[in-house]
């Protein structure tokens, strides 16, 4: 018995990738960089009531789609002296340092010192400075995910820093497991804190209904505003 299956409709000029599999209710997401829209739907959902709801919400569809696509993106990075790179929301000056050693990235003052072997690919120098964001990450977590623990009445099991194409981070509420974009380590401590509360917050209410916009209002007044953050800043 199959566990899934994949189809796309069309909704006027937008292409709907649709995956029915054994869940309970649809979930419809805008998902960056390009505005690729996807609805997972239950299994017993037919394609038609499926194209009727992606009809309905075409407005926010539309909405999402161009918000994501005037996002303003970072530029590549080619891991150049004096290029500018970001950690949690603060711009540093990347001093590259050429030798015959170990590779090595360490924060001083203003400065983000890279110290590689002189033939270094691009590639490499990228894996050592996500590796140096990982471990920031790694290390700012606990703190936040003890404290929103205690305040919410819940337990995390686990939690995991990756690399994400369309989320900040997600939840697995039946494992108590989360995870983490290795992107928020540029973006301000605040945001962090957010999306940490965000997925916590999933541990209570699995779905993005009202119940979870009351759970993140009362744990969280202000988290309109990291999110509208969280979206205004460039994004890989």
């Amino acid at each position: 018995m199959a566990t899934q299956t994949i189809n796309t409709i069309d909704i006027g000029d937008i292409a709907v990738n649709v995956v029915r599999k054994n869940i309970k209710n649809v979930h419809l997401s805008v998902c960056p960089p390009t505005g690729n829209v996807r609805i997972s739907a239950p299994m017993r959902m037919n394609l038609d009531t499926i194209r009727v709801f992606a009809i309905s919400k075409l407005d926010w569809i539309k909405k999402h789609q161009q918000k994501i696509r005037s996002q303003v993106r970072e530029t590549p990075r080619e891991f150049l002296d004096r290029e500018s790179h970001y950690l949690w929301g603060k711009r540093y000056l990347l001093d590259l340092v050429e030798l015959d050693t170990l590779p090595s990235l360490e924060l001083c003052h203003d400065r983000l010192i890279l110290q590689v072997h002189p033939d270094t690919e691009v590639v490499k120098k990228q894996e050592i400075v996500n590796e140096f964001y990982r471990q920031q990450i790694v290390a700012a977590i606990p703190p936040l995910i003890d404290k929103w623990e205690r305040l919410m009445g819940v337990s995390v099991t686990s939690f995991s820093v990756r690399k994400m194409k369309t989320k900040w981070g997600s939840c697995t509420p039946s494992l108590g497991t989360i995870r983490f974009n290795l992107e928020l380590a540029k973006k301000p401590a605040e945001c962090l804190e957010y999306v940490v509360v965000h997925e916590l917050v999933h541990l209570l209410e699995p779905s993005h209904n009202s119940r979870f916009v009351a759970f993140m209002d009362s744990f969280l007044p202000q988290w309109r505003f990291y999110q509208a953050e969280l979206n205004r800043l460039p994004i890989h």
